[in-house]
């Protein structure tokens, strides 16, 4: 049994809005309601992830990633690439990202005049672009946008940052720099997540990506795109065979910390891939005969204390409810991304959303989690399954290294 116990957040009023947020749809019925001003995303795809440092993807650096993720696009849209108004592209940890992001759209045969910008907040930097573009469309400063996340965990891992020393005596600076892997334990230990909790939610994220794959489910998501002379289509990141057996034989991976309850087979694997949307308005999108998939409703963002980073989709989630008056039965789908079990079980089970709603087709633990790619997988994974379902409502959401969360509402529209 899980500990009750969260950390106390105060929330504030909100701010007076300006005029394009101020009539914001509130209830369900209104969010499902289809107006001309309305954002949607007219094509939602990824390319297969790759196991880093052994995969499929493991020599190509976010450049070639998005260079070939944008000519396979522009060729199966058939967009003409002049009429973009703007690319945001999410990455965290390749040097120059805005340099080799507008080399890539530019390689690809996106002209000059489109220009581009970069966002890295971490773990939820592919939402952040999803966001970007989302606000300039409802700021009327676009009007058709692309938002992209891509990652090479295996050339570009995590550095390891350097701050002056009047800063890191700071307590909570010092942990908001900590290895990721030590905030998983500090949650294990300091909410009561046992070593067979974890090992039993990562199973069944292991044991739903194996039906997944075996079913061709990620087909429906994946674009395939060629890469040096190869077409790389399927996802090589997704353990077959895993047992419960094996996960509870697994050595800790960090005996140094806490009680040393994360292993490899319960923490996010890691992985290289991008993904990306087109974004514009509903009526831009019917006058050019653009398919509607689905629609961007709301996202949030908030802060948590560093030391416990994993928690934070607990108040990030019921936040971008509370925004537009959905209550978390009106969600059909939740993505929520699996960074380590000790986490996603607390979360789980503080939420109170059936298992059955989350991650059906399992989540990071299985199919891996190339930081700024995540938060873009999450909506083309989710809209995916949403189709399938015939539902409505998708929510995602994802916590964010050095103590952040944030989470996302979009609206299925392709409905049998």
């Amino acid at each position: 049994m899980l500990s009750s116990r969260v950390l106390k957040r105060t929330f504030y009023p909100p701010l007076s809005r300006a005029a394009s947020s101020a009539t914001r749809p509130r209830g369900l019925a209104a969010i499902l309601e289809k107006h001309p001003d309305d954002v949607v995303i007219t094509f939602a795809k990824r390319t297969a992830v790759g196991r880093a440092r052994k995969g499929q993807l493991k020599d190509t650096p976010v450049d070639e990633m998005l260079h070939a993720l944008f000519k396979a696009t522009l060729a199966e849209t058939k967009l003409d690439p002049a009429k973009i108004d703007d690319i945001c592209v999410a990455t965290c940890h390749p040097p120059s990202p805005l340099y080799l992001s507008r080399a890539a759209a530019l390689a690809a045969g996106i002209p000059a005049t489109v220009p581009i910008s970069t966002v890295n907040r971490l773990c939820s930097s592919g939402l952040m672009a999803i966001r970007g573009i989302a606000h300039a469309i409802q700021a009327g400063e676009t009007e058709l946008g692309i938002a992209a996340g891509a990652e090479s965990m295996s050339l570009n891992p995590r550095p390891t940052p350097e701050v002056v020393a009047a800063v890191s005596e700071h307590p909570q600076a010092y942990d908001c720099m900590q290895p990721m892997g030590w905030t998983s334990e500090m949650v294990a230990q300091t909410y009561k997540v046992s070593r067979e909790t974890q090992d039993d939610y990562a199973f069944i994220s292991h044991s739903r990506a194996n039906k997944s794959v075996a079913n061709g489910i990620f087909a429906d998501e994946i674009i395939p795109v060629e890469l040096r002379g190869k077409v790389v289509s399927v996802d090589d990141t997704v353990r077959l065979g895993v047992t419960r057996e094996g996960l509870a034989a697994l050595k800790p991976a960090f005996p140094q910390w806490g009680e040393a309850s994360t292993t490899a087979g319960n923490a996010s694997g890691v992985g290289d891939g991008a993904g990306l949307c087109i974004m514009t308005t509903r009526a831009r999108a019917e006058a050019e005969g653009m398919p509607v998939l689905g629609k961007y409703v709301t996202s949030s963002v908030v802060g948590v204390d560093p030391k416990y980073m994993g928690i934070s989709p607990i108040y990030a989630i019921p936040k971008a409810l509370e925004q537009v008056g959905l209550s978390k039965e009106d969600v059909d789908v939740y993505e929520i991304n699996e960074a380590f079990a000790s986490q996603f079980a607390y979360c789980v089970e503080q939420l109170g959303v059936p298992i059955e709603k989350i991650n059906p087709n399992g989540g990071a633990i299985a199919i891996s989690h190339p930081l700024a790619m995540t938060g873009v997988r999450q909506l083309v994974t989710g809209l995916a399954e949403l189709r399938r379902q015939n539902g409505r409502i998708l929510c995602t959401s994802m916590c964010i290294g050095s103590g952040m969360g944030a989470a996302g509402i979009f609206v299925n529209e392709v409905t049998h």
